[in-house]
């Protein structure tokens, strides 16, 4: 299990097509994909769930992997974070 931390800075946070982008990425992976912002944990693979987190700039994340894939996984998805920096 991996696990990182990750600070939101592009405007409009994770919603509408960055949380496309980022569930596209997310489901590309075979291991378990969890966010967690404060007290609140989703699975990153339902678009649905990352919606409701509400993570909009500023918002601290934590993502988690789990599976045979795990280091692949969270690599690619930092990168797809990183990405949506204004």
């Amino acid at each position: 299990m991996l696990q990182k931390d990750f600070t939101i800075t592009n405007k409009t946070g994770l919603h509408a097509r960055p949380a496309s982008v980022f569930i596209k990425a997310a489901n590309t992976f075979k291991c378990d994909i969890h966010l967690k912002k404060e007290n609140q944990e989703i699975d990153a693979k339902s678009i649905i769930s990352l919606l409701t987190l509400g993570a909009g700039q500023g918002t601290k994340i934590t993502i988690t992997t789990s599976g045979e894939d795990e280091e692949a996984a969270m690599d690619e998805l930092m990168r797809v974070l990183a990405s949506f920096d204004d």
